[in-house]
Order: C-alpha cells, then structure tokens, then sequence
C-alpha cells in the first residue's frame, strides 16, 4: 500500500459502546484507516456525517430514537455518493433488502467482524458492493416470495402483541372476518402453521420488530 494516499475516513455508529470499542481497536492497526467519529443512534450519525463527510459509514440497525434504515435514508437522500456498511446481527431478508434498497452498500454480520470488516470497509470505499453468502442466501431463499402487504403486516404486528382477532378488528376498524381473511393470508404467504409461528416467522425476517 503506497503511503502517499490519505486513509479512509469512518464513522462508527452503534448503540452499543462495547461494539464500538471494538471496531476502533480494529482500524487502530490500520495505516489505510482512520476512525473520525462515533455515533449512538440515528440521529447523532446524521449530525456526525453532516460534520465529518466520512469516507465509509459503518451503520447499526436496531438503535434507540432513530435505526439505521431511517438514517441511511436520510444520509442517502443528503448525499447520495454515501458508502455505508450495516453491521448487524440480524440476517432477515426483509430486513436487509430494506438497509440495500435505502442505499447500503454491503451487510456484515456483527459475529463476523475481525474476519471480515477491514476487506468489506476497503471494497466499499473502492465502490464495489458486498453481500455475504450467509444473507445473499437469506435473500435468494425468499426472493418468489409473495410479500405481506401493508395492512398484513400491521396484523401480525397486533398479532405480536397479543392481541385476539376481535381487538384487532377494533383497533383497524374493520371486520373480525376480515381480520381472519388477513390472517389466513399471512399464514399462507409466511408458510406458518398458526398465529405464533406467523409472528416467529416475521420477527426472524425483520418483517416486524418487538
């Protein structure tokens, strides 16, 4: 690597100060890197962008006040020559073709990152995209799916919560015999054998969060 070329600039954004850590201490070692700010939630990742313009984001999902799919958004629509990488721990197929489909440009498991960030962060700033085998699988395996609708996915949600077809049907103000129609759908379309199974189903997807 030739020493003439400034390293690339990143910002950490995780809500958890243990993950942070351990990123840092990883690019520490890096001549080619160089960590120029952290972030806790969304929001801060926006306001740190906005002041560093890192070269390469590295960008969590789950996070308190503001996830990452909204900030990446965010981030995209300001400035959409934005390179981020989401690490996270979760490998729903819903979940990452909403992180791509928002401008992400590669999708690391958490559990992977001393074998596998440095290579991802490099590839990226290069401009090239990165999807793991683990998560290209995920998304491969449901990729004829038929997808919940709008007002399925509000069921399942309600059904996550615990809440009888009648409550349901209160709270949507519609008919318990829709209600059902929706949930035959959802059992049908998730391949779930009942309602529990639906929501385990959903969650492990990212379709709905707890």
């Amino acid at each position: 690597m030739s020493t003439d070329r400034a390293p690339i600039r990143i910002l950490s954004v995780d809500d958890h100060p243990l993950l942070r850590e351990g990123v840092a201490a990883l690019l520490a070692g890096q001549p080619d890197m160089t960590l120029v700010a952290e972030a806790s939630n969304g929001r801060e990742a926006i306001e740190q962008f906005r002041k560093h313009r890192p070269d390469v984001t590295l960008m969590d999902l789950q996070m308190p006040e503001m996830n990452g799919v909204d900030a990446i958004i965010a981030i995209c629509a300001e400035f959409p020559a934005a390179r981020i990488v989401v690490l996270t721990t979760y490998t729903g197929d819903v979940q990452v073709l909403r992180a791509l489909k928002a401008g992400a440009r590669a999708y690391l498991l958490k559990g992977l990152l001393r074998k596998e960030l440095l290579d991802t962060i490099r590839l990226v700033h290069a401009g090239q995209k990165r999807i793991l085998p683990e998560v290209a699988t995920q998304l491969a395996e449901h990729a004829t799916d038929d997808s919940l609708s709008a007002r399925e996915i509000e069921v399942l949600r309600l059904v996550s919560g615990g809440n009888a077809n009648k409550e349901i049907a209160a709270q949507l103000t519609i008919t318990e015999e829709t209600v059902k129609g929706h949930i035959k759908n959802i059992l049908a379309k998730l391949g779930a054998n009942d309602r529990t199974h639906a929501v385990t189903i959903g969650l492990k997807r990212g379709i709905i969060e707890l």
